[in-house]
């Protein structure tokens, strides 16, 4: 009883103390378990088998107090921060007890300490005490792949395939390519992975798989024959028609392979998604979204997809439909609380999309769900809720919320003052505005950000040379940025001043951002200050196509009133309101034009 006790201790001693290895060192990565495709999913019988192999050739060692004060004093000095000590202890009581858990805590301690050649001494050691265990072959395998040592690896993948059988042997193939990615040399890689997948030449899998290293190394031909054979051996595999579309270097013929496939075979999902990739790359999104609409069809609820169409629809203007479908994704995703995926880039284009419709209440619901899990996006989240809140009315909650929140670092900090400054400018309070950015310029006078926003708070407060000044300086500290150039010949053209030099301004600003519609607006706006009506309306038109900013419409809408198009001009400028009932724009040009809109009878 005494021995039993002593054994049972032992083992529960070295579990807690036992670390995992990160996934990759410095000095050596560990290997990593690779999932295999959906045709070889494995089972975590087999590792419990392992382990219980390795618990029943455990040495029957007493726990006697020098060993127990041995281990624990290395554990206490290994969490001091040292390495070498704790890493001895190990290794000299696996030897003596001859305890492969010992040898394996060597090999973590190691590991952690980024010691490459300390941590291969354990892993050997490890291997002699537990010739059976495959997470130490595990070990070593990552680490001679990665030290280029493939002469002790090719034996042990042999091994691993002849044991395997059925499902198991394939999921050993592709564990043995996604090590041997790691390989220096890939030629030697795929002449190994060659020799130990000869016997298996009957099985799709290993065609498969030399088709990709052939491709890697850019031996086009024999990629496209190894494609062909797993094709022969089993033509209904998807994996090989998705393969031999990949190597054929040619798109119309990889479009041509998987087409003819999907004709065969309809119900093949992976092989569908990836001809609608495919289809994106020839140009062709129209194809595209009909194969992923097909794909929805038979799983209305299948994440990839929704994501997949709700891009396409933002790339191509169909931002109704955009909003549908990630609208759906989230909804879905919500459904599903094992799935890992972060819906916070599509909360906040969900959020960008309710904002340009004008729906500030669904923007902020949208923005209401980021979390913290991506911080970068939960910060932006923020500034974009006080934003949004303050033009409901309600500026202290929003600045009460970027008083509150936690800037990393000094670019973060300065966006807070930047959005503070913007909902008090918002709110029409362009004094206070100007005092925030005066402030925060003092704290950050080398950012150009800073600079910029600074610049256009001064033009609000009449100082228009400290605005110009301002500008110039971000001109100087980041000459590409394109929105500096614009908004100095764009407060030119609206002063009415100086404007073929506003005119060189914004084309400068336009040539970097060509389909930026706020400089073709500006752009638009010089041309009618040049009296170009033609033109700027051209611009305008372009501008309010790509973006239906209200500011954009007001000044087309003032184009097309000069132009004698007064019933255009009250449609956008109607359209404006509906957007934004408090556009400063809107208000001056109407009283300067004395027009007034039925809705401000109305109101």
């Amino acid at each position: 009883m005494k021995n039993a006790f002593a054994i049972v201790t032992l083992s529960a001693l070295l579990s807690a103390c036992a670390t995992q290895p990160p996934a990759q060192a410095d000095a050596a990565p560990a290997p990593a378990a690779t999932p295999a495709p959906e045709s070889a999913a494995t089972d975590n019988s087999d590792k419990q088998a392992d382990t219980t192999a390795a618990d029943a050739t455990l040495p029957n060692n007493a726990l006697t107090g020098d060993i127990l004060y041995r281990i624990t004093k290395a554990e206490l000095e290994f969490k001091q921060g040292e390495w070498q000590g704790p890493f001895v202890t190990m290794m000299s009581l696996a030897q003596q007890t001859r305890d492969p858990r010992l040898a394996k805590r060597a090999a973590d301690m190691a590991l952690v300490a980024k010691q490459g050649s300390e941590a291969v001494a354990a892993i050997r050691l490890w291997r002699t005490l537990a010739p059976d265990s495959d997470e130490a072959a595990q070990y070593f395998l990552g680490f001679a792949i990665v030290g280029n040592d493939l002469t002790e690896v090719e034996p042990i993948f042999a091994k691993r395939l002849a044991q395997a059988q059925g499902p198991a042997r394939v999921v050993a193939m592709f564990q043995m390519q996604q090590l041997l990615l790691r390989a220096q040399d890939k030629a030697a890689a795929f002449a190994l992975q060659e020799r130990v997948l000869a016997p298996y030449d009957n099985l799709v899998e290993s065609h498969l798989i030399l088709a990709q290293g052939a491709f890697a190394l850019n031996d086009a031909a024999r990629a496209r024959a190894e494609a062909d054979k797993a094709a022969a051996i089993e033509p209904s595999s998807e994996l090989a028609a998705m393969t031999q579309a990949q190597v054929s270097g040619d798109i119309d013929v990889a479009l041509k392979v998987l087409n003819n496939f999907l004709d065969k075979y309809p119900k093949a999902r992976e092989a569908r998604a990836a001809f609608a990739r495919v289809l994106i790359d020839a140009k062709q999104p129209e194809s595209a979204r009909q194969q992923f609409l097909v794909l929805l069809k038979d799983q209305p609820d299948n994440l990839a997809t929704l994501y997949a169409l709700g891009v396409m629809g933002m790339q191509n203007n169909d931002l109704a439909g955009a909003e549908t479908y990630f609208t759906r994704f989230v909804g879905v995703l919500e459904q599903q609380p094992d799935d890992e995926r972060d819906p916070s880039k599509v909360l906040m284009i969900l959020a960008q999309l309710a904002e340009q419709r004008g729906d500030a209440d669904i923007a902020i619901k949208w923005l209401d769900k980021v979390d913290r899990s991506d911080e970068k996006l939960y910060f932006a989240a923020r500034l974009k809720w006080a934003v949004l809140t303050a033009r409901q009315g309600k500026l202290e909650e929003a600045r009460k919320e970027l008083a509150q929140l936690t800037a990393n670092g000094a670019d973060e900090q300065a966006q807070i003052f930047q959005t503070d400054a913007q909902v008090l400018r918002d709110a029409g309070d362009t004094t206070t505005a100007f005092m925030v950015l005066q402030n925060a310029i003092k704290r950050y006078p080398d950012n150009p950000d800073l600079l910029y926003d600074f610049a256009l708070g001064a033009e609000k407060v009449g100082q228009v040379e400290l605005m110009e000044t301002a500008l110039r300086q971000v001109m100087i500290a980041a000459p590409d940025n394109q929105h500096a150039y614009n908004a100095l010949g764009y407060s030119l053209a609206e002063r009415n001043e100086r404007l073929p030099e506003a005119y060189a301004l914004v084309e400068q600003a336009l040539k970097m951002a060509p389909g930026d519609p706020f400089i073709m607006d500006s752009m638009g706006w010089v041309q009618f200050r040049m009296g170009n009506l033609d033109e700027a309306e051209n611009y305008l038109r372009r501008a309010y196509a790509v973006r239906s900013d209200p500011e954009i419409a007001v000044h087309l809408g003032e184009v097309l009133f000069a132009k004698g198009n007064v019933e255009g001009a009250r449609k956008l400028w109607q359209e404006a309101h509906g957007k934004d009932p408090k556009n400063d724009a809107l208000k001056s040009t109407l009283a300067r034009l004395n027009q007034s809109l039925k809705t401000d009878q109305a109101n």
